[in-house]
């Protein structure tokens, strides 16, 4: 089968990651992929190497100082469908993994699936229309958890299959072996930031970070030698008021984030693998890829407790719950006292009965079966 995926990056997001991981296991079973991509600032690849029998078509995508984003979203849509019209879109099934790449993908081909990983609200009209078109119009859709399938079908009146993401397991179990290279890796690391608790996304408002600070600063006076340490945040949307809030608040209550950006792709397991705590205190999400590498990592994982990561993570790790009476809905300050507990929980003794049931399921989310169930997903469209 010819299979063509679209993403709208190169840069290591969640559906990035999820577009290649799956490409390469589609590529493994035998057939031809290609994944088209913006090479946003004269990126010529990928944040990673692709396995080789992956076709690689990176549109070229200047930068344009002072661009409004909802300008550049049009001309990377426009860029993006030029460059599938003017080359042409090998695959027999063409599926894209966002709302900017099945936009333009949607130009060229009509018939073009679409994977929503999580639904989002935009204000800007350019976003908005981005977002409804690649919603409403695709041929087919996909969604990675049930959670976001059932909001699909409650707000959109669309039915979509489910198939989980997978994780490269053994990449971020191996971070965490006894192997003498890993536990090197390990003790550097911890050199360099101590005992920490980790955030790998980014500061912006959907990963939860205002309130991941706020918790850090009430744990303080029970954990005053751990760290925060922020890691991640190569997005098309600008968050730097967001950020600068947060980082205000952050010196107004003593904090002082370590900030890594954008780590490595090798070094990422083994900055998983060190950390003390992984938190994901997410006020939105699809499915939770980066939460997930963390449990293969045997790392104690601290959730926000929304109902798709408790669909996700159920058993193997720590939701941080406010306690509410009737009708009360959770404010910030709830939110942040529930996570500092949930974390210092998670700092204490080691619960091997959640690392344990973590690295199981990490185990049983591979790439080769999201590959099976996606390539069952393209046949009945194929031939209905």
């Amino acid at each position: 089968m010819r299979i063509s995926l679209l993403t709208y990056s190169t840069k290591p997001r969640g559906g990035v990651v999820h577009t290649l991981s799956l490409a390469e296991a589609l590529a493994t079973l035998g057939h031809q992929v290609e994944v088209w991509t913006l090479g946003r600032g004269g990126d010529p690849g990928f944040y990673r190497p692709v396995a080789t029998e992956v076709r690689l078509r990176v549109v070229p995508f200047s930068d344009r100082a002072g661009e409004p984003v909802g300008t550049r979203i049009v001309r990377s849509i426009g860029e993006l469908s030029a460059a599938l019209a003017r080359d042409g879109l090998a695959g027999e099934v063409v599926h894209a993994q966002d709302c900017l790449s099945a936009n333009a993908a949607l130009r060229v081909r009509p018939d073009t699936l679409r994977t929503v990983h999580h639904i989002d609200q935009f204000h800007t009209p350019e976003l908005v229309a981005c977002h409804e078109k690649a919603i409403r119009e695709p041929c087919g859709h996909l969604c990675v958890s049930r959670a976001v399938a059932d909001e699909l079908a409650r707000d959109w009146g669309i039915r979509a299959e489910v198939i989980p993401n997978g994780v490269d397991s053994a990449r971020f179990a191996a971070a965490a072996s006894d192997d003498p290279s890993a536990l090197a890796e390990r003790d550097r690391w911890r050199g360099k930031l101590g005992r920490y608790v980790l955030a790998v996304g980014g500061i912006e408002p959907r990963k939860g970070t205002a309130e991941l600070v706020e918790s850090m600063a009430l744990l303080r006076a029970r954990e005053p030698a751990v760290a925060l340490v922020l890691a991640g945040g190569d997005t098309l949307f600008d968050y730097r008021g967001y950020r600068d809030a947060v980082l205000a608040r952050a010196a107004e209550l003593g904090l002082d984030p370590v900030l890594l950006g954008p780590v490595p792709h090798e070094e990422l397991p083994s900055l998983v693998a060190a950390a003390s705590v992984f938190a994901f205190p997410s006020t939105k999400e699809g499915f939770g890829l980066a939460a997930m590498e963390a449990l293969a990592a045997r790392v104690p994982l601290v959730l926000r407790d929304l109902p798709v990561l408790r669909e996700v993570f159920d058993g193997a790790a720590r939701f941080a719950a406010p306690a509410l009476g009737p009708g009360e809905t959770a404010s910030p300050v709830s939110a942040a006292g529930a996570l500092a507990e949930a974390v210092a929980a998670a700092l204490g003794p080691t619960d091997l009965t959640l690392t344990t049931r973590g690295v199981k399921l990490a185990e049983r989310h591979t790439w080769s079966a999201a590959a099976a169930a996606h390539l069952r997903f393209y046949r009945e469209r194929l031939d209905p």
